[in-house]
This record gives C-alpha cells, sequence and structure tokens, in this order.
C-alpha cells in the first residue's frame, strides 16, 4: 500500500530528474575540484553517460538505487502497488543499463557505477577517493 495518494505520488515522481541530480553534481563537483575536466550528459554516446573523462577513456554513471535496481541495497524496494508495471519498467531499466555499459566496454571505455547510497553522507569521502584513484590507475594502464 502506497503511503501517499495519487496526485501527491504523482506530484513526486514527476519532479524527478534524469539528469543534473545531486547525486551527480556532488561527483562532478568533486572531480572538479581535483582537476579533472569532463563532459557531462554526454547524449550522442551509448548510454548517455552522465560524465564522460575523454582524456581518460573513461565513463561514470550515477546511479540512483530505485530507478536502476541495486540488488541489496536497502534504498531499493520494489513497490508493492502496481507491482506489475515497476517490475516490469525496472527490470527494462536494469537490462538496457547492462547492455550500455558492455557496448561502452567493447569501444575501449573505462566504465564506472557510482551508486546513490555511496554517496550518503558515511559513505561519500571513501567513495570519491576510490574514483579519483580509480582514475588515476586506468590512466596509468593505458599509458602502458
Amino acid at each position: 500500500m502506497d503511503v501517499f495518494d495519487v496526485e501527491t505520488r504523482s506530484r513526486c515522481m514527476s519532479s524527478i530528474h534524469s539528469k543534473n541530480t545531486k547525486p551527480e553534481d556532488v561527483v562532478a563537483k568533486y572531480l572538479f575540484s581535483k582537476g579533472f575536466r569532463y563532459r557531462r550528459n554526454v547524449s550522442k554516446m551509448q548510454g548517455k553517460p552522465d560524465i564522460v573523462l575523454k582524456k581518460y577513456k573513461t565513463v561514470v554513471f550515477v546511479n540512483g538505487c530505485f530507478w536502476h535496481m541495486h540488488d541489496g541495497c536497502k534504498y531499493f524496494r520494489m513497490p508493492e502497488d502496481n507491482h506489475d508495471y515497476w517490475f516490469d519498467k525496472l527490470t527494462r531499466n536494469k537490462e538496457r543499463d547492462e547492455k550500455e555499459i558492455q557496448e561502452l566496454k567493447n569501444l575501449g571505455w573505462n566504465v564506472i557505477v557510482v551508486w546513490e547510497c555511496e554517496l550518503k553522507t558515511n559513505k561519500r569521502s571513501e567513495t570519491l577517493e576510490n574514483l579519483v584513484q580509480s582514475l588515476h590507475q586506468h590512466d596509468m594502464h593505458s599509458k602502458s
């Protein structure tokens, strides 16, 4: 049973954006502060990555735990109301993500997924530091 009435739920859902989200902003601003330059929401690339670091041949997807069905995450719970609709929609999202990530990898791109839950206050610093470390490691490997 939904805790909101239909009108309130509709208003909540319509306020959710697919790009330039707060978690995306956190990652982008951190990368910029560390000297990385990038493009955001590159619509001409497979999967429309949230952040593209061309110099590092790396794309970063900042995924919401609900919309991308983050396995084992406490922030993902399949809605009980209209279950079939949500199951089909979210499953399609997840399958599309997997396909697009594989296609980017096949094209030689390094793909990093940062989950919304990994940007919560208690995990944010570690997640962002690991992201930067991963970019530096990928850069070192690609130069050898």
